[in-house]
């Protein structure tokens, strides 16, 4: 990654990373990585991962998931129980954009978004405290978006699926604590991704933060002493509007 600042020891723990093989699950991946952890990468497209793996060495491993499917991310828990038995950090980056005009927006594709960011979301945080909440410990952090508490024209359904990322991670915040497990959520403004450069082409991408950036919030976040705790962390361009 190269720009990270934030240093922290990850030695010895396990991190799964879904949507690793791009964009910003790649870039957390790689900085958790270079901070010691070892990190199964969850994604769809084999090249991408096996890629990144490559590029970030033995103790990275390419899981092909697809968070759209169910018994694709027991199998991505099975494993890395079996393999591990251990998990320490889950990082939930996979998503997809589709966009549009809200009175002109087909049913499949508002369903394909849910069953993706939301409901997929879900199934990870799910599988993750069963594994996490028997050891007391663990860190899991939901990657949602600005949209997540702002509206944008022709992105209602991403609007959709990222407040429900929000609200579901506000009741696990509250249940995980019990367990002694740390769950925050980052809300990404604009970043120079596949899925920001279609939502916004308006936006000029030298400007765009770079999924490096957000890789830094993530071991921010990480590095907090056992006595703090940040519920969520909203990162935006230095020349966006702010609040």
């Amino acid at each position: 990654m190269g720009e990270s600042k934030i240093q922290v020891d990850l030695s010895g723990q396990v991190a799964i990373v879904t949507g690793a093989g791009r964009g910003i699950g790649r870039a957390i991946a790689a900085a958790l990585a270079e901070n010691g952890a070892t990190v199964v990468l969850a994604a769809r497209t084999v090249g991408q991962i096996e890629a990144t793996a490559q590029e970030l060495g033995k103790n990275c491993i390419p899981v092909v998931t697809d968070i759209a499917d169910e018994s694709s991310i027991l199998e991505l828990f099975a494993f890395a129980a079996s393999r591990f038995n251990r998990l320490d950090i889950l990082v939930n980056n996979a998503g997809i954009g589709l966009f549009g005009p809200f009175k002109d927006f087909s049913t499949r594709d508002f369903d394909q978004i849910l069953r993706i960011n939301a409901r997929g979301t879900y199934l990870c945080c799910r599988e993750a405290m069963k594994r996490m909440a028997p050891a007391r410990s663990g860190t899991i952090i939901n990657i949602s978006s600005v949209v997540g508490f702002k509206g944008y024209v022709d992105q209602s359904a991403y609007a959709a699926s990222k407040h429900a990322v929000v609200g579901m991670t506000k009741t696990l915040v509250a249940e995980a604590q019990a367990y002694n497990i740390r769950v925050c959520m980052i809300h990404p403004g604009g970043t120079d991704t596949d899925l920001v450069v279609d939502a916004r082409p308006d936006l000029d991408r030298s400007v765009l933060m770079r999924p490096e950036d957000i890789a830094y919030g993530a071991l921010f976040l990480l590095s907090l002493p056992e006595r703090c705790a940040v519920d969520e962390l909203y990162i935006r361009r230095f020349n966006s509007k702010p609040f």
